[in-house]
C-alpha cells in the first residue's frame, strides 16, 4: 500500500503549480547546499 507513481504525479503537479518553477529550483539549491554544509560540519566533527 505505498504510494503509486500517479499519486507522485499529481503531487508534484500541484507543488509546482502552487510555488512555480523558478521558486521550486531556489528551494532545492537551497536545501542541497543546506545538506552540504551540514556534512562537511559533522566530517569536521571527526576530525576532532
Amino acid at each position: 500500500m505505498g504510494i503509486s507513481i500517479w499519486q507522485l504525479l499529481i503531487i508534484l503537479a500541484i507543488v509546482l503549480v502552487l510555488f512555480g518553477a523558478k521558486r521550486l529550483k531556489n528551494v532545492g539549491s537551497d536545501l542541497g547546499g543546506a545538506i552540504k554544509g551540514f556534512k562537511k560540519a559533522m566530517h569536521e566533527g571527526e576530525d576532532d
